[in-house]
């Protein structure tokens, strides 16, 4: 579904990527894995045509490379950012239904069925502005909003981040809950056991290169891979 051939890229004039390659399957939770300034960050938002890249990247054959941001996005190619970008002075149900806007027709809105299914929470707090909910429930909306674009490719930067730990496992179990549903899931995240458990394949990212990759069992179980390229 996705296919990265010799990516390069540079954010804020550093190099951060350097030859990556990777591809992911229709149906698959892969995770990207790695230290911090590894370049995981950097590598979602050149699929998502944030960043100017070198290289192949493709959607379902269509090269993104030259695409701008919004045309990924109504191509089926969704990112949750990592820092959640809400709205904050804007309501819960404001930030969902912004996530609609590239979208026509009377079922636009059709997707909120959806979000309240996988975060009931959301749906009690649809008046409250999003700076007023707790860090959980911000990563619920932003994953919500996402999901109003109606993807059917998801990317996640860091979604545990600044969350209580009781709340991790439930937004890591939404994550799968959103593959069962068919949408396809590249996942980063530094919580580097939770996510290689969710994932069928995982890449390790270090310096801007892959070093690694293969089942998410794998790499989760090698003690020596888990000391030199995870640092646990």
């Amino acid at each position: 579904m996705l296919r990265l051939d010799d990516v390069s890229a540079s954010y804020r004039g550093l190099r951060a990527l350097q030859g990556v390659s990777l591809n992911v399957a229709r149906g698959e939770i892969v995770a990207v894995v790695g230290a911090n300034g590894a370049g995981k960050s950097t590598l979602l938002k050149s699929i998502a045509g944030q960043v100017a890249t070198e290289g192949t990247i493709e959607f379902e054959g269509q090269s993104l490379r030259r695409l701008p941001a919004h045309r990924i996005t109504r191509l089926g190619v969704s990112m949750v950012p990592e820092g959640r970008r809400l709205f904050p002075r804007l309501s819960v149900e404001v930030n969902l239904r912004l996530g609609a806007y590239a979208k026509r027709g009377t079922d636009r809105f059709k997707p909120l069925e959806l979000v309240f299914s996988l975060f009931p929470r959301l749906q009690e707090r649809l008046p409250q502005r999003a700076e007023t909910l707790s860090g959980g429930e911000q990563q619920m909306l932003a994953i919500g909003r996402a999901l109003m674009t109606q993807p059917r490719f998801l990317m996640l930067d860091e979604p545990s981040q600044g969350i209580m730990p009781r709340l991790v496992d439930d937004i890591l179990a939404a994550v799968t809950r959103i593959r069962e549903l068919g949408v396809t899931v590249l996942l980063v995240e530094q919580r580097l056991v939770e996510a290689l458990a969710i994932a069928d394949r995982a890449y390790v990212l270090q310096t801007g290169r892959i070093v690694l990759s293969g089942p998410a069992a794998e790499i989760a179980g090698d003690a020596a891979v888990r000391k030199a390229y995870l640092g646990i």
